[in-house]
């Protein structure tokens, strides 16, 4: 059987390789580029959290959105130009530094409240109060929510009572017109079959998920 002490002086050369392999791993994650960018985006004023943020980058365009926290984490390259954008605030740029040497960068963002710009409005006066009532009285007010969810089940329902009308004397005679035609186009010849068909399969699958197939329930 070996003795150890044949075995002592590799010691040393474990120690300096497992030192080597450590100094090659820290350089090459010191030289990695890529960076986790962490953060939250806050209003200036009263610090609340600023949701639906979207965060661009100058090389690679649309990065992420910020959560109903405010909060984001991206994966960024250092050096890189960033733009903070929201429909309601300020737009804001960021540099990430290229000097970093840890794999994380935090910060927290502060934006802006914008100036929304509207249209110009006229106010128009009228010379009497008689013409002031003629007006609101024979104004149409638009409709609200009530009125147009209403109006869209009316025309809902009038396409339902459209397929389960029956067809009156001039639609039935362009049908029995139309199947006349095509009986005489094919006269004498094999008519094509549907089978393989893209538009006849989709007419089926539709049919299907309306549920015509099915059996109806005698009243």
């Amino acid at each position: 059987m070996p003795s150890a002490g044949k075995y002592r002086f590799l010691l040393p050369l474990i120690v300096i390789a497992a030192l080597f392999s450590n100094h090659d791993a820290h350089a090459q994650k010191k030289d990695d580029p890529y960076i986790l960018f962490t953060g939250l985006v806050l209003t200036s004023d009263s610090l609340k959290p600023i949701p639906y943020v979207s965060i661009t980058s100058n090389r690679k365009g649309l990065l992420g959105y910020t959560d109903l926290l405010g909060h984001f984490d991206i994966v960024v390259r250092k050096g890189d130009t960033l733009w903070f954008a929201q429909a309601e605030k300020v737009g804001s740029w960021h540099i990430i530094p290229d000097t970093l040497t840890a794999n994380r960068y935090n910060v927290v963002k502060t934006m802006v409240q914008d100036t929304i710009d509207i249209p110009v409005i006229f106010i128009r006066a009228l010379p009497n109060k008689v013409f002031f009532d003629n007006e609101f009285v024979n104004s149409t007010p638009p409709d609200d929510a009530y009125e147009r969810a209403r109006k869209n089940l009316e025309l809902e329902s009038a396409k339902e009572e459209k397929k389960l009308r029956p067809e009156d004397a001039k639609a039935s005679q362009q049908m029995l017109a139309s199947s006349r035609a095509q009986q005489l186009y094919y006269y004498k010849q094999a008519p094509p079959q549907n089978y393989l068909s893209p538009l006849a399969w989709a007419q089926f699958l539709n049919a299907w998920k309306r549920g015509d197939f099915k059996k109806k329930k005698k009243k």
